[in-house]
């Protein structure tokens, strides 16, 4: 009796959750893609950031996500808003955070190159102080 009870379980839990998710209501307030993207990838550089230091964004005063919601000048509803309403098309969706990817790459790409300019700039300092040539030690001889 009891695994029947369970097979009947299993099955109506199935089917209950396997209900129709309706599309969200496109919001007034909707942020266009772009600015969704741009958005998305300042809260990845920002969850990065986090969880490198966390310590240091709370001792400078920043609050990531109101950080982020302040720049670009938008409120915590309306992003939850147009990211549920974005998530919804899961191919679209994917095809943001896809972008962002990108552009976290062209970002890490120039800031390896920046790096390392920096650091080729260095050594050429560090060869001139190097070359100068230093004034004698020791007692000068008379001749």
């Amino acid at each position: 009796m009891k695994p029947n009870i369970l097979l009947y379980s299993l099955i109506v839990l199935f089917f209950v959750s396997c209900y129709g998710v309706q599309k969200p209501e496109k919001p007034a307030n909707l942020l266009s893609e772009d600015k969704m993207v741009d958005v998305l990838l300042d809260l990845t550089i920002m969850s990065s950031a986090k969880g490198i230091n966390k310590r240091e964004l709370e001792n400078r005063g920043i609050v990531p996500d109101t950080f982020i919601y302040n720049k670009h000048k938008i409120d915590s509803a309306q992003f939850a808003n147009s990211n549920n309403y974005y998530a919804y098309d899961i191919e679209k969706y994917n095809e943001m955070y896809v972008t962002v990817k990108k552009r976290l790459e062209v970002l890490r790409t120039s800031y390896k190159a920046e790096q390392k300019i920096k650091e080729d700039k260095l050594k050429k300092e560090k060869k001139k102080f190097e070359k100068k040539p230093q004034a004698p030690s020791g007692p000068l001889k008379k001749e």
